[in-house]
């Protein structure tokens, strides 16, 4: 298992394990002018785990063997590791991959990744730490409001599940406070690292000719889920089964998925519904791969059974060389207040959400405030950021806008340039030009550098820092 593999599985809640393997991370887009310029992304880097962290395992009882007390087993930079770090993401990472149904390494093998992955965290949080970079409480309420939302619950809904397994919503906080700040280490470190060429994209278009189609198959699934709690009677997992096989009778008789979404979701289970975008079948769980491999655009899978509940599927979109035959395009306009010293991500939500309860209230214009307050390129034209293809904004900006239907206005969303308010004008559904192809694939190829450039940056961060091998973890 190498350590891209068991990133992904830290990055995971583990009654969610089946939810996303994708990654995604952020980047600013070479060649980019204009408006959108502050907001470029790149959807390479291994998830940050912010998204999504991992469960800590159980904590352990008071009777432990002296073999199994806590020690050190690692210093970085004198500040230690101990064994309870060790056998606690262990556990988490344990019962993913049994939720999985994938097959574990040996645990002694399992341990030293661990150990590993720890060290690199460690490493890095001293390095944001000591570089000045913070997160405010804002910023940690919009990331736990996404992770519940990725999850399919609600943020009550979720910390009660938390609760069940022996997390308080304080140290998931933390937990969230920890991931932003790598995320944000790796944005600044990496990005000024990282530049695409016209040769670049040029190289990879050819490559793509050269390849099969098949090889580099993409597909897009929708996809509703309904939980299944561990140890539920037989009764109550009946009828989840029930409800999910009521969602995949709706989807076949041709009704829309996010109605049927909407109308079979458990309120206190927030949203049940949402495509996961285009990706690699392999990039997708095995559940979910086998599943839809050989199904057309519109299917239906489902229900499918996992150790997390059922999932009901849905072909949205179907790409061949990594190129989609059509792409939804948004039009969005938005307000940007940047933060730093002189203006907290508190403060400057406080500030637009004001903004936005006049824009509701029909006592001022979305374009005039933009103009007035925006601090943004695009504040001259109102805001107006044009049509863009997906995944050109920094991922918390794109999911945002994305939540939205023609003509709503977001809460303030935090992302790495600062505060926004975003109001989604329009949608379409276009054949992708020749130059948008481009812009496609300069993309992907910023992806793979992005890659790349963090790897390498984080071996350097490492071979900095002191490190000592204590006794291994247990």
């Amino acid at each position: 298992m190498n350590h891209r593999l068991l990133a992904l599985g830290l990055a995971c809640l583990g009654f969610c394990a089946l939810q996303s393997a994708a990654a995604q991370g952020l980047r600013p887009t070479t060649g980019t002018s204009g408006a959108t310029g502050a907001l470029g992304t790149a959807r390479g880097l291994a998830r940050p785990a912010a998204q999504t962290p991992a469960l800590p395992g159980p904590a352990e009882g008071s009777g432990l063997t002296q073999q199994q007390a806590d020690y050190i087993v690692a210093l970085v930079n004198a500040e230690p590791i101990t064994n309870n770090e060790v056998r606690m993401r262990l556990a988490r990472i344990e019962r993913q991959i049994a939720q999985q149904g994938a097959t574990a390494p040996p645990r002694e093998v399992l341990a030293r990744e661990v150990l590993e992955q720890l060290i690199l965290e460690k490493a890095q949080l001293q390095e944001a730490k000591d570089t000045g970079i913070r997160v405010d409480d804002y910023a940690i309420d919009q990331a736990e409001q996404n992770v519940a939302r990725q999850n399919q619950l609600g943020v009550e809904a979720f910390y009660r599940r938390l609760a069940e397994q022996g997390i308080s919503r304080k140290s998931f906080r933390e937990e969230l406070r920890n991931q932003l700040l790598l995320q944000r280490l790796r944005d600044r470190e990496v990005q000024s690292r990282v530049r695409v060429t016209d040769l670049d994209v040029d190289q990879y278009l050819q490559q793509q000719r050269t390849e099969t189609a098949a090889a580099k198959a993409e597909v897009n699934l929708a996809h509703f889920f309904v939980p299944v709690p561990e140890n539920a009677a037989p009764a109550e997992v009946a009828q989840r089964q029930a409800r999910a096989q009521a969602a995949a009778d709706k989807l076949r008789a041709g009704e829309d998925f996010a109605a049927v979404a909407r109308e079979l979701a458990d309120p206190s289970q927030g949203i049940a519904g949402s495509a996961m975008g285009l990706r690699p079948l392999e990039r997708y769980p095995e559940l979910f791969a086998n599943a839809v491999a050989s199904l057309p655009v519109g299917a239906i899978a489902g229900p499918l059974r996992s150790g997390a509940g059922f999932h009901v599927l849905k072909v949205v979109e179907r790409s061949n060389a990594g190129i989609p035959a059509v792409i939804t395009q948004s039009h969005a306009r938005h307000i940007l207040l940047r933060t730093g010293p002189q203006l907290s991500e508190t403060a400057a939500a406080a500030r637009l959400a004001e903004l936005r309860r006049r824009m509701l209230a029909g006592t001022a214009d979305f374009a005039d405030l933009a103009r007035e307050y925006s601090q943004d390129g695009s504040a001259k034209q109102g805001g107006d950021l044009g049509w863009v293809n997906p995944g050109r904004f920094v991922p918390e900006f794109e999911e945002a806008m994305n939540a939205l239907q023609p003509g709503e206005i977001s809460a303030p969303v935090v992302t790495r340039f600062g505060v926004h308010l975003i109001q989604l004008l329009e949608r379409r559904e276009v054949k992708p030009s020749q130059r948008e192809l481009r812009d496609m694939a300069r993309d992907t190829v910023r992806e793979q550098k992005t890659e790349q450039a963090y790897n390498t940056w984080l071996q350097e961060l490492r071979g900095r820092a002191y490190i000592e091998y204590r006794d291994p973890p247990l």
